[in-house]
């Protein structure tokens, strides 16, 4: 049995993590719909040796404050669509895996699942799909709803909406197109089969019109650290990206998802648990540190305050002195979620201020940020992975393309000098280097279980 390794994401955007990342005197702001420059950045993290390059999008522009939109202060996540990118990307990569985000509350089940078929096609077994269900209210006045659904109801449609994809997945079987000339069957019906899905959001009968996809299902990518989150990545998940600050809460959230899969008839290995990980790396502990306040020092107040806000929930910081002591929001009635509590725990921690906190969050919105030399942030990643923390990180550079090329010149030798990441690509599919095994089409399943019994 081959050494347990660690498993990597890069999550790149065009214009940088950090929120101020796109101020770097190296970075290329004006590049962010160059796809030269799109193609360098995967071609570097494939240089790496990533699993994948995940790419996070959303279906509206995010309008922040009043005096941000005023100003055209921050990047407000204008960029390419990912399935499109993804899908150029691929003919100038070889192994790096592609995890594109797709809502399952705006988008339709039969074209979401055509778009995912045809990439994993495209890119000979290479694609994901990153499964949300879009928290930002905005969206809806894009699709010509009057609000957006309660989270409830977009969780309910998310489990039927990936059953339902799956359904359209198994449409063939994998040895169903057998192209004989000599007789001039193309195909062998009887390996055909239609979805005939009626549910309760959905009503899809008809198979899809794209052949199974070479990995039998694009990989199934999830983000969220809700109850109704952990249940859905306990059923469909394969990679899941979550948000934790230390190895206590890393470890909690670890154990417990793991421990759903066994009601779906699933073992923990198929689901690779990979938290997000901002990494500011240097040759001295001193350069680091001056790479990290260079950043910081580059957030305008007004973003700062739209970052926190939006993170939190919607709770209104400006009335308070950005350099006092972070407020007592507990003493109010705010009904607090999970991510507006870890803002929160975040501040009382270090003592933060209003400034200092969103300083801290600006690089990675909340995920687990480490500063120092190449050995002192290994051993960080390596105590985290050793100990039931993670199976490997989604790393989010904060500038690009110097952040990027920091981790591929300086974390990637350590790992690999330790024995913790891989020198070369086990696979030529993405779920050959993930480790997670091909799903079998769920037809020939039943199939197999009627002539047992």
């Amino acid at each position: 049995m081959s050494k347990r390794q660690i498993k990597l994401g890069a999550f790149i955007p065009t214009t940088s993590q950090h929120v101020a990342g796109w101020r770097h005197p190296e970075s290329r702001p004006q590049d962010h719909l160059n796809i030269d420059y799109v193609i360098e950045l995967a071609q570097t993290a494939e240089r790496g040796l990533f699993d994948a390059y995940f790419l996070a999008d959303g279906l509206s522009v995010r309008w922040g404050s009043a005096i941000e939109g005023e100003k055209g202060l921050g990047d407000k996540g204008v960029g390419f669509e990912p399935v499109t990118l993804f899908a150029a990307l691929s003919t100038v990569t070889k192994n790096i895996g592609f995890i594109a985000t797709a809502s399952t509350t705006y988008e339709d089940p039969y074209i979401l699942a055509r778009k995912f078929a045809s990439l994993d096609h495209i890119s000979k077994g290479r694609a994901a799909w990153n499964v949300v269900t879009t928290a930002s209210a905005d969206t809806a006045r894009n699709f010509g709803l009057e609000k957006h659904p309660d989270a409830k109801v977009r969780y309910e449609r998310a489990d039927e909406f990936i059953e339902v994809t799956q359904k359209l997945w198994d449409s063939w079987e994998d040895d169903t197109f057998i192209y004989n000339k000599e007789d001039g069957q193309f195909f062998d019906a009887s390996k055909l089969h239609e979805p005939l899905h009626a549910g309760k959001y959905f009503n899809v009968q008809g198979a899809l019109n794209v052949s199974r996809p070479p990995q039998g299902y694009p990989v199934i990518v999830q983000a969220g650290q809700s109850e109704d989150g952990r249940e859905l990545a306990g059923k469909y998940a394969e990679v899941i990206f979550t948000a934790q600050q230390s190895l206590e809460d890393a470890q909690e959230f670890y154990r417990d998802v793991k421990s759903r899969l066994l009601k779906y008839g699933r073992h923990p290995d198929d689901l690779k648990i990979m938290p997000g990980v901002s990494i500011f790396v240097a040759k001295t502990e001193q350069e680091a540190q001056e790479k990290y306040q260079l950043l910081n020092s580059l957030i305008h107040p007004e973003v700062g305050l739209s970052l926190l806000s939006g993170l939190a929930g919607g709770i209104n910081l400006k009335k308070f002195d950005l350099d006092a002591p972070f407020p007592k929001l507990e003493d109010t009635d705010i009904n607090f979620s999970s991510r507006q509590q870890m803002m929160i725990d975040i501040a009382r921690r270090h003592n933060f201020t209003i400034r200092q906190l969103y300083e801290y969050i600006a690089s990675a919105r909340g995920h687990w940020t480490l500063i120092g030399t190449p050995e002192q942030v290994v051993d960080e990643l390596q105590t985290w992975f050793e100990n039931e923390g993670a199976d490997g990180f989604n790393v989010l550079p904060p500038t690009t393309p110097a952040g990027l090329n920091d981790f591929v010149d300086l974390i990637v030798p350590e790992l690999q000098r330790r024995g913790l990441f891989r020198t070369e690509y086990e696979g030529s599919t993405l779920r050959e280097n993930l480790g997670l095994k091909h799903p079998e089409n769920q037809h020939v399943i039943a199939q197999q279980a009627n002539k047992a019994s």
